[in-house]
């Protein structure tokens, strides 16, 4: 059956807020909505109006820890569905989502030091972000040290068992080294900017139980 004009749904514009992260600022934005919507969004998520190039937009204030950022966009979200509008809020900034993926969650730790790193006012909070960045076994950098260990040891392995060129597998070994030292010099920097830390190491300390990434994969001879 063919609709007559009347029966086609009206789309109001307006009605729609889309709320998510502006990739090259990094700020959470609020796009669309009217008066009634920029009210809810200011009220019940401390978002602030801005002047845009097509008129007016809300953003969260900068320098907002991250997970303050999360909270005041679903608080947002959930008044603006609550008074009937369509929303779309990311969702990397909805703190009542299920836990989409270990990919989202290293993300927003990845912005959340991006975000101590940037408001970092004295040694201390540097110290703090060079901890999570390079700590021993729960550091970012000792972490993908030890994926990449896993991923060159199996790699190294296979061309092996298949005689073939372990070239490209090697290149791989020898940057698992250089990030094994640049993460062992990031940790000295740490305990430098903690004047109250450890005083730095004489030698590297081991960045996993995984075997030294000096040490190549065997490679059967020819």
């Amino acid at each position: 059956m063919t609709l007559a004009h009347r029966d086609e749904p009206t789309f109001l514009v307006l009605d729609y807020v889309t709320i998510t992260r502006d990739p090259k600022t990094a700020l959470v934005v609020a796009i669309g909505g009217d008066q009634r919507a920029a009210g809810l969004l200011q009220t019940t998520g401390g978002f602030h109006s801005a002047p845009g190039p097509r008129g007016d937009y809300h953003r969260l204030p900068h320098a907002l820890p991250v997970e303050e950022q999360r909270q005041g966009a679903t608080a947002a979200a959930h008044a603006l569905l609550l008074a009937g509008y369509s929303v779309h809020l990311d969702p990397t900034l909805n703190t009542l989502a299920t836990q989409g993926s270990d990919r989202q969650a290293a993300h927003r730790h990845l912005d959340q030091l991006t975000s101590l790193g940037s408001d970092a006012t004295d040694d201390r909070q540097v110290a703090a972000v060079l901890t999570g960045i390079a700590a021993p076994d729960d550091g970012l950098l000792p972490r993908l040290t030890q994926s990449l260990i896993a991923t060159w040891a199996s790699w190294g392995r296979r061309l092996n068992d298949t005689d073939r060129d372990p070239q490209v597998a090697m290149q791989l070994g020898v940057i698992v080294s250089n990030l094994s030292t640049l993460t062992w010099q990031i940790e000295q920097i740490r305990n430098d900017a903690d004047r109250t830390g450890p005083a730095p190491q004489t030698r590297p300390s081991p960045v996993c139980t995984a075997p030294s990434p000096l040490a190549a994969p065997a490679i059967r001879r020819r």
